[in-house]
């Protein structure tokens, strides 16, 4: 989204994108879902990707593209906040984010113990794998229970 907004920013267009924005409830809502999506990202969690040699350059350009999304959209709706205009949706994903958090941290821990261990028992393995599984099964629910 940033980078398609950076474009039309360029072409001399973001007044009429920021027309639309303002009269359009269809694209305005398609940049609320986009920053309620933004809302619930949580870089600290996988920040330890930024330099892997394998995941470092897409886990970097995500991150870039999530600022230059904000950037953007801060400028449309002149809001320094993500989801300012909704602050009952923001309790309720702060209220997810207290159960989700956890549950990808437990779930990241279980990912990489089972990506790096090479001589980990059958035992060991299963238990890592049931633990994703299981993270998996609090953090579907709690987003199906959420903003």
């Amino acid at each position: 989204m940033g980078t398609a907004l950076q474009e039309l920013d360029k072409k001399g267009k973001f007044a009429a994108i920021k027309h639309l924005y303002q009269r359009s409830q269809y694209f305005k809502t398609l940049l609320d879902n986009c920053e309620m999506a933004m809302k619930k990202s949580f870089f600290p969690l996988t920040q330890y990707l930024s330099e892997h040699p394998d995941f470092g350059e897409i886990w970097n350009d995500i991150r870039d593209e999530y600022e230059l999304t904000k950037k953007y959209l801060f400028k449309l709706s002149g809001s320094n906040e993500l989801m300012s205009d909704y602050p009952v949706e923001q309790v309720s994903i702060q209220m997810r984010e207290r159960i989700v958090l956890p549950l990808t941290t437990i779930q990241q821990y279980a990912l990489t113990r089972l990506r790096e261990e090479r001589l980990l028992s059958e035992e060991n393995k299963n238990t890592l794998e049931r633990l994703i599984v299981r993270s998996s099964f609090g953090i579907i629910n709690a987003g199906r229970n959420s903003a």
